[in-house]
């Protein structure tokens, strides 16, 4: 229940300013009432030794198209619980934007119903869906990479006009804003508080200026499906990714598995763009917090080295990836600080999305958004606006720590 108090006692606590070691975090209401290092006892209250273990913030993943064995792109509530529980108990996400690749209008459609009804779900088995993010269909074909290219077309007026009219549940859109119409879209988008992103794109220079004047503020898989320096008539030309480095305003999301992106180059956007304007996404298909190895998509796409691919090879389809793996790969291989590879998973999608008011950080008055993952990344608690969802703390001493 929402209203039970909940004690966190001897973790350590990642907070916005900094770690608090050996400390306790008091929950009342649905919401952070207390942090602090004293362990003093609350009437009425359950009280969870964590064991040093880390009490974090839940992580918020606006990129992600399905797990446990369900996609979202199937439209239906039931898959959209599914997948959101598979993301909350396995990787500890607490917030979730489900995200429909390209797709007839009708599945659009659907989906768009799906999604009303598990906003509605209480947060008792499920990370709290916050809103859609519609990855298509307004994509370049000449980076369509995992996207059907039979549903790839320029921005039609009537229709985007139609679906932002008619719902209030689409809170992303990603597009390429060099095709036919899409800086208007950009432009009516935004002005409906929708957060238009570049996505599938070989927009560059003057293209991606213009973009970011229409509205463009976010960068979908950074890297992914967009041009990057190349030689044009014998001379070198900025691509897309070298125009967003230079749009001070523009953020950026990073797919965490160190496959989409290497370690390196996801080490090289930290040290440019800093914490405070990449976002972690998992872009995991529904093979992600699942057993399943096999084909999926009736074939179309295999799990293979670590991420899915098209049948072809010809193109990476998406990760298979949880959130707290994401923050494994960011500490671990591309040598991020721990505090700024989990602000890239709670406060800055937070921000991105407009909801950092109320999620993405742990303070007193927020959400009670919270999990407990152990020093080998591993997710042992999970609380949902103050619902105890899930709590696997082991018995004995923490794992030793590594970062």
């Amino acid at each position: 229940m929402a209203n039970t108090r909940i004690k966190l006692i001897n973790g350590i606590i990642i907070t916005p300013t900094g770690i608090l070691r050996g400390a306790s975090l008091l929950i009342s209401g649905g919401k952070i009432a207390e942090i602090g290092i004293r362990n003093a006892d609350v009437p009425n209250t359950q009280v969870i030794d964590v064991k040093g273990n880390y009490i974090s913030p839940g992580f918020i993943d606006i990129h992600v198209h399905g797990g446990g064995g369900a996609d979202f792109l199937e439209a239906t509530p039931e898959a959209f619980i599914r997948a959101a529980g598979a993301h909350c108990i396995h990787g500890g996400t607490t917030t979730i934007y489900p995200t429909i690749a390209a797709a007839p209008r009708e599945v659009f459609d659907r989906a768009i119903q799906a999604c009303h009804v598990a906003m509605q779900r209480p947060s008792d088995t499920l990370a709290h869906v916050m809103g859609l993010h519609l990855e298509g269909n307004y994509l370049n074909p000449l980076m369509c990479g995992g996207q059907d290219p039979a549903c790839l077309y320029p921005p039609h007026e009537d229709e985007y006009r139609d679906m932002l009219r008619a719902n209030h549940c689409i809170r992303r859109w990603s597009a390429a804003p060099e095709l036919e119409g899409a800086l208007d879209f950009g432009r009516y988008a935004s002005s409906r508080g929708v957060l238009v992103s570049l996505a599938h794109t070989v927009a560059a220079g003057q293209q991606v200026r213009d973009a970011f004047d229409a509205g463009y503020r976010h960068a979908t898989h950074f890297y992914n499906a967009m041009t990057g320096v190349h030689r044009e008539n014998g001379f070198k030309r900025e691509g897309t990714i070298e125009s967003i480095y230079l749009a001070d305003e523009m953020s950026v999301e990073l797919v965490g598995d160190g496959i989409h992106v290497p370690p390196a180059i996801l080490r090289l956007a930290y040290k440019i763009l800093g914490a405070e304007r990449i976002a972690l996404v998992t872009d995991a298909m529904l093979a992600a917090g699942s057993s399943d190895t096999g084909p999926i998509y009736g074939g179309r796409v295999i799990i293979e080295d670590g991420v899915c691919k098209l049948a072809d090879r010809s193109a990476i389809a998406g990760s298979i990836i949880t959130m707290n793996e994401a923050i494994r790969t960011m500490v671990v291989q591309a040598g991020v600080p721990l505090t700024d590879a989990v602000r890239m998973a709670t406060e800055t999608p937070a921000t991105i999305m407009g909801i950092n008011h109320r999620k993405g950080s742990l303070l007193r008055g927020r959400d009670a958004d919270v999990i407990v993952f152990d020093h080998s990344y591993n997710v042992l608690s999970v609380i949902v606006e103050g619902r105890l969802i899930a709590n696997n703390i082991p018995d004995g001493d923490p794992t030793s720590s590594d970062s």
